[in-house]
């Protein structure tokens, strides 16, 4: 019963790491931090419009993108190698959490002063915002981070593609076209087709 659920759980733990980790990806390349015009004009006269007043956390978007393609190679592996793409990507979306923590709360205040300083502002007189990017990307990070730990949990019950989709092997497919096709079932027949054989080569 437990493998069960574990099973039916595949698509959707799956559809929330791609969701989780895509919306990461999307927001971790905008601006986290950003200095409202207003404040700009009132601080320096800063003319409307100057482009360079955020703050971007490009770690944040890579490892997204990493997360992100670690769910797309979690649906096309098997056994111990699918197990470690899952903490890969429990590794990556923790990343993208401590990242965004980090930059937006903890040293928020030093990135608004290095921004101040680069416009050649006061910087006890610019105070930094967080952009509605930020939040779309700590979510995004919550959500991978907790579709990577229930995959890590239940990745072993999951269903795998089977060996059909491997590559076919050079002695899978001789030998299986040892036989004469007249000796051959239908079976064996189809199998080789599948597996790249000709069953009509003498």
């Amino acid at each position: 019963m437990a493998d069960g659920r574990a099973r039916r759980a595949f698509g959707p733990v799956v559809l929330l790491g791609l969701i989780g980790s895509g919306a990461a990806a999307v927001g971790g390349h905008k601006e986290m931090l950003t200095i409202p015009e207003a404040t700009l004009r009132a601080a320096g006269g800063i003319a409307p419009g100057v482009a360079d007043r955020s703050v971007e956390f490009p770690l944040a978007g890579a490892l997204a993108l990493v997360a992100l393609a670690c769910w797309g190679v979690l649906l096309v592996t098997r056994g111990w190698v699918r197990r470690v793409v899952a903490v890969l990507a429990l590794v990556a979306a923790a990343g993208i959490f401590a990242v965004v923590v980090i930059g937006g709360f903890v040293q928020d205040d030093k990135a608004s002063g290095d921004l101040a300083v680069r416009l050649g502002l006061d910087s006890a007189a610019v105070d930094a915002g967080r952009s509605p990017w930020l939040w779309v990307t700590l979510l995004g990070a919550l959500v991978a981070l907790a579709a990577a730990g229930l995959a890590v949990r239940l990745v072993p019950s999951w269903p795998e593609m089977g060996s059909r989709y491997d590559a076919p092997t050079a002695g899978g497919a001789a030998a299986a076209s040892t036989k004469e096709p007249e000796e051959q079932s239908n079976l064996d027949l189809w199998k080789s087709l599948d597996e790249g054989g000709d069953p009509t080569a003498d």
